[in-house]
């Protein structure tokens, strides 16, 4: 896989060189605070090694959804705060909302080998997420001209072909600098590229969350690339329908039947294990709020849900078929729920996954998103080889994909 051939940061000297940094500081907020910081902990290494060479450091990132201009409470300030602690020294915060205007210029004229600057928002632009072909190309020449080198360490965004992500290697490689890849990108390209280019077997792939429509291109990939495919969560519900059970109110993607039956011929013909929920714990209405430890539930089999109940989580034999599969595995990649685990009622089958994989002794990969705050807020994280940073990243480096972001890095000689 031509990812894997990317220079790093550890393949150009940065002594006195400005280095911009393309991080993944898009953290969850709440009332202007932080809520998780693992996003920061996962870029320190990369920042790091860049100081201790006596690198201008030069960091940016996007956070939340912006789309088009500046949002206040979606400013860097809380971020530029956690990685000065972290750090151990002072992240000069440009807050310009122009993001590379004067104060920008200004902040790295004045920079000293081992600085750190952070600048502001990328999206607060406006031109950073638009189509390649327009992404900003007067945006990515500003950001190239802040800088001699770049490093994209940003793996949650490096499926976007963004002005700060990939448009921007085109001005550094320009003006003869080195484009790299940084030390987070370079662990999730081994364990996901290892993953699907040259896995341990028994392979097994567990794809959950809501909707079948996200994971076209994963389920039918994977069930060509693993020994056994397990499903769950309400994408479950649209292959029961596929194999002409009554699934009553349960959540469907009546367009993607046919789509699962496909992928169960699939799996049949090429001799893999199609793994769907025998049972499911059901409920008569979705819990509002989320969490509403009060809801009714009970457990039928998958093919006698009422015609006004709705599948919620896997039942207790799906999760003894689920765990043993898991047990026997060597590689195991994970990506979504089993049902709507941040109900305490309704999480046993989340549970139950990530109680199986902390317990074994494979090569544990979390695609980040949804299972990735599961296995967290479980406290099952430091029992995993590996937790993505990325969601959608992940995923589409799952689909076999080339990510932009990857892409667009030097080639080692």
């Amino acid at each position: 896989m031509a990812a894997l051939n990317k220079k790093t940061v550890d393949d150009f000297n940065a002594a006195g060189r400005r280095v911009l940094v393309r991080c993944d500081f898009n953290v969850p907020l709440k009332d202007g605070k932080i809520t998780d910081d693992t996003r920061i902990v996962a870029a320190l290494p990369t920042i790091n090694k860049l100081i201790g060479e006596g690198a201008k450091v030069i960091l940016c990132s996007h956070l939340g959804k912006v789309k088009n201009g500046p949002n206040e409470g979606e400013s860097l300030t809380p971020v530029a705060e956690r990685l000065s602690e972290k750090l151990g020294k002072e992240v000069n915060f440009v807050s310009d909302y122009n993001v590379t205007g004067e104060a920008a210029t200004a902040a790295v004229a004045a920079m000293k080998p081992g600085d750190v600057v952070l600048l502001q928002n990328t999206r607060f632009r406006g031109k950073e997420e638009t189509k390649p072909q327009d992404a900003g190309e007067g945006f990515a020449k500003e950001l190239a001209d802040l800088a001699d080198d770049y490093v994209c360490d940003a793996f949650g965004s490096a499926h976007r072909a963004h002005a700060s992500v990939a448009v921007v290697t085109k001005y550094i490689r320009a003006k003869g600098g080195t484009c790299a890849v940084g030390y987070l990108m370079q662990k999730e390209i081994k364990f996901l590229g290892n993953a699907v280019e040259n896995p341990v077997r028994p392979f097994v792939a567990i794809l959950g969350g809501a909707k079948v429509a996200d994971k076209l291109n994963v389920i039918s990939n994977l069930i060509e690339k693993c020994d056994t495919v397990i499903i769950g969560g309400g994408m479950a519900y649209t292959f029961a329908r596929a194999k002409g059970y009554e699934i009553g109110t349960s959540l469907v993607d009546d367009t993607k039947v046919d789509y699962c039956k496909e992928m169960i011929e699939k799996a049949a013909k090429l001799g893999k294990n199609l793994l769907l929920p025998v049972d499911a714990v059901i409920t008569d209405h979705f819990p509002d709020p989320i969490d509403d430890p009060s809801i009714a539930t009970e457990v039928v089999d998958i093919d006698k849900i009422p015609a006004d109940k709705m599948g919620m989580d896997i039942g207790p034999k799906t999760r003894a078929i689920y765990e043993d599969a898991v047990k026997t595995a060597k590689t195991v990649v994970w990506n979504g729920p089993m049902g709507v685990f941040e109900n305490p009622v309704l999480a046993a089958g989340t549970k139950a996954v990530a109680a199986a994989l902390a317990a074994t002794t494979a090569t544990t990969i979390i695609g980040g998103g949804d299972s990735a705050a599961a296995v967290n807020q479980l406290g099952y994280a430091d029992k995993m080889s590996h937790i993505s940073t990325g969601g959608g990243a992940s995923l589409e480096f799952l689909e076999g994909k080339e990510l932009p972001g990857v892409y667009a890095a030097d080639d080692k000689n």
